[in-house]
């Protein structure tokens, strides 16, 4: 059966290895800019609860909004891609996730904040799907484990952002300017950045067909409730860590983004190790594993009254944390019956659903308790990462 070129898991014959080379730089470039884009945004969470005069509660639904608009999108996520191809569908998203960043705190009401927000999560859901499934076709036509290296450079990104705008703070640029030209920046990189991906992917696995979202059941139900533990407790860090550091132990905000940068730089480490880990120890272990130290640094650095013993266990935390989603995203990718894209997003619209209800269960706990008590509800749910990673049987693990 002849298929389009612009199917995202499909395409007439492998690329030439110098093709393949310059695909691998463009993933790496938009995995890095996405990650850019959360640092950014985290480091300015308290900056979008001042603008707007949020309390906990309110911030919380904005969080909701966002992540509401992510999960919403991966319905259609495969569809999509399959429509448009891994290429068309980046850059759309991509300029599109940008230009909403640039514009968050200019926005002239909550409700209107809350409808961007949505798209905003909308918009980084499909690219998120469509680059992890370039990543997981660049795998498989090179031959070699990539994956951990994709999201390495996601955390290296997204500590970049982090600290980037701790800079920016410490100098008194006001929030607008920077998210104005961060966004501005991402733009101009993701729009270069896709011209280098793939015209065509692998062909889909047999029985495939043309099945662009597959309800997630046996294999791929258990590792989209991993992925779910695992994105509450990253999207957790991304959205509150700043804060936290904020409120709980009063540094000012440029200080307190090293929280946020501490704990993605190590993800970026533990993630460049990753490949090279997976050979030694195995899937189970290293996700099992990770997700205990991280459950043990979290609850440290709550624990702890001294910021930086908190500091250091986002560290660790990050570094805990680091294998969980680029190997359960390649597990996910390699679940029968289904293109790549639509394996990704049906184990993905389980996982997004942790940041849907991570926002609300934390601002509704810190609302009549505080925020550090809160995120506890983030150790328990690692601790269950932890639990479920030893049930992930050999047949399921990303091999």
């Amino acid at each position: 059966m002849t298929t389009r070129q612009t199917d995202p898991d499909s395409g007439p014959s492998p690329p030439s290895l110098p093709r393949l080379r310059r695909a691998g730089r463009a993933a790496r470039v938009l995995f890095a800019a996405l990650g850019l884009m959360a640092g950014a945004w985290g480091a300015h969470v308290p900056s979008v609860k001042a603008a707007y005069g949020l309390d906990e509660g309110l911030l919380a639904l904005a969080l909701f909004a966002l992540a509401a608009g992510a999960v919403a999108s991966l319905f259609v996520a495969g569809r999509l891609i399959g429509r448009l191809g891994t290429r068309r569908a980046s850059l759309g998203t991509g300029v599109l996730m940008a230009l909403l960043l640039a514009s968050a705190l200019l926005w002239p009401s909550l409700p209107v904040l809350l409808v961007a927000l949505a798209v905003l999560g909308m918009a980084m859901s499909v690219h998120d799907v469509a680059i992890n499934a370039e990543g997981t076709a660049l795998e498989r036509l090179g031959g070699q484990p990539l994956m951990g290296q994709l999201h390495a450079m996601f955390s290296v990104g997204a500590m970049a952002g982090a600290l980037g705008a701790g800079a920016m703070l410490r100098l008194a640029w006001p929030p607008a300017l920077q998210l104005a030209l961060v966004g501005g920046v991402l733009a101009l990189v993701i729009g270069v950045a896709c011209a280098g991906m793939l015209d065509a992917h692998p062909a889909a696995p047999a029985g495939a067909g043309e099945r662009r979202f597959v309800w997630p059941r046996g294999p791929l139900l258990l590792i989209g409730l991993l992925i779910l533990a695992g994105l509450l407790a990253e999207g957790a860090m991304y959205d509150w860590s700043v804060l936290y550091l904020q409120q709980a132990r009063g540094l000012p905000q440029d200080v307190a983004a090293l929280g946020y940068a501490a704990f993605a730089g190590a993800m970026a480490v533990g993630r460049f190790a990753c490949d090279r880990l997976r050979a030694r120890f195995g899937d189970r272990a290293l996700l099992a594993g990770g997700a205990w130290l991280g459950t043990a640094a979290l609850a440290l650095a709550l624990s702890s009254p001294h910021p930086v013993a908190c500091v250091v266990g986002f560290a660790f935390a990050g570094l805990g944390l680091a294998p969980v989603v680029p190997l359960l995203y390649t597990a996910a990718s390699r679940a029968p019956g289904s293109t790549s894209a639509a394996a990704i997003a049906a184990a993905s619209s389980i996982g997004y659903s942790g940041m849907v209800i991570g926002p609300p269960l934390i601002g509704a706990i810190a609302e009549v308790s505080s925020l550090g008590a809160a995120l506890w509800v983030v150790v328990t749910a690692i601790a269950l990462l932890a639990l479920g990673a030893s049930r992930l049987g050999k047949e399921q693990a990303p091999g």
